[in-house]
């Protein structure tokens, strides 16, 4: 097998790192997402509290991007990617002090480091990939980024029920220092055999570069921001609380059923360019994105409106759950559609710039989503969660009317 691999391409050979990497990486981040959602509402914190624990996760993300499009054109993909591989080692070590230690702040900084971590690795990886694929191959391009980012979800989602069966099995600690361990061997090799000079621009950014010039890429950054604070208003918090609180799962179930549905999402984003045209020569645009955002807008709110009729307990939960499925397939879509279009967009000298300033947006909806969640499911139930999410994605259509046609 190595025999093979030696004998593929250069470039081949670096996209392999680099997905073995970002898949390591993502298995991680949410094995800890789910570790520290149950374990602190097994504790007895409220869903604001729990909230708060990622409020620097993603407040960091925002920053991160932006600053780390510029660390990457000025010093290589290669250095930031192995960074984020190295901080989010450092987060888990945090974690693995007393638990008398393990307070609100003490959890919210070592957050705040795997945040930092996330997305310098997820923008060296999507950045990488522009410069691993000839320009003009807007075909194999979409086709490398969906399955990049499909992949990349399907173990997001594995990683969450590992993080659930981790922390029944293992305890909260002993799940952290195993994830450390087997994190710190990729890190290592990482180090070893990514290329040098990836993704490094020729002529050095000015720090004053860092805000996107472009405007397809500002729209669909604000686009972006609008899609991502959507979906997470409801599952970051409100989704597995309301699970375990309302329908009374145990850590396993609630930590397997959204692993399936991270993985079934992760699926779908990877045939994405099938179910949007590419398999009959057509391209995706701003057109085609703006069609798919008016379609998740629906289902949001057809949930939430079958959930508030409430005429038995069966059904509230069936809609709830078919739902869910129903949003992730084509959130899917979405988001990768999303993905390609920013890889598209962003100039080829120092792409890192213009991809970091749109996960900058993302990571700006994360953060929305992230406190509303907490907050707006404490106060008025998971049912104001869907109704908000309706509106964001509304205002995400509304946006990508301005994207560019072909």
């Amino acid at each position: 097998m190595f025999a093979t691999i030696r004998s593929l391409p250069v470039e081949i050979r670096q996209y392999l790192i680099v997905t073995g990497n970002y898949w390591a990486f993502t298995l991680t981040d949410g094995a800890l997402r789910m570790l520290v959602v149950l374990h602190f509402h097994q504790l007895g914190y409220s869903p604001l509290a729990i909230a708060m624990l990622f409020i620097f996760y993603e407040f960091f993300g925002v920053v991160t991007n932006l600053v780390g499009g510029y660390l990457g054109a000025r010093l290589g993909l290669n250095r930031t990617m192995n960074i984020g591989l190295g901080l989010q080692v450092a987060a888990l070590l945090m974690l693995l002090v007393p638990s008398a230690w393990l307070t609100v702040p003490w959890v919210m900084a070592a957050q705040a480091v795997s945040g930092i971590a996330k997305d310098l690795n997820k923008m060296s990886a999507k950045s990488s990939v522009k410069m691993l694929v000839a320009k003009g191959e807007e075909g194999r391009l979409y086709k490398y980024i969906a399955l990049l980012t499909g992949s990349k979800n399907a173990l997001k989602g594995a990683g969450f029920f590992l993080g659930g069966a981790l922390l029944a099995l293992l305890g909260f600690q002993g799940a952290i220092g195993l994830m450390a361990a087997l994190l710190s061997l990729v890190w290592l090799m990482s180090i070893i055999k990514l290329k040098q000079d990836l993704g490094k621009a020729k002529n050095k950014p000015k720090f004053s570069e860092l805000f996107s010039k472009s405007r397809a890429i500002n729209i669909l950054s604000a686009a972006r921001m609008c899609l991502f604070a959507a979906r997470d208003v409801w599952f970051v918090v409100a989704l597995p609380v309301y699970l375990a609180s309302q329908f009374g799962w145990d850590h396993y179930a609630v930590g397997g059923f959204l692993a399936l549905w991270v993985i079934g999402y992760g699926a779908v984003q990877s045939v994405a360019p099938r179910l949007t045209g590419k398999a009959s020569g057509v391209v995706p645009d701003g057109r085609t994105a703006l069609w798919w955002a008016c379609g998740l807008t629906l289902i949001p709110a057809v949930i939430a409106l079958l959930m508030t009729a409430n005429y038995a307990a069966e059904y509230s939960q069936a809609a709830l759950l078919l739902g869910l499925l129903m949003f992730g397939a084509v959130f899917a879509v979405n988001s990768s559609l999303h993905s390609y279009l920013i890889v598209s967009y962003a100039s080829d000298d120092g792409v890192s710039l213009d991809v970091g300033f749109y996960y900058m947006a993302n990571a700006m909806g994360r953060l929305l989503g992230t406190l509303l969640s907490g907050w707006v499911y404490q106060q008025f139930g998971l049912i104001a969660c869907l109704w908000i999410s309706a509106g964001l994605l509304g205002t995400t259509a509304l946006i990508s009317i301005g994207l560019p046609r072909r």
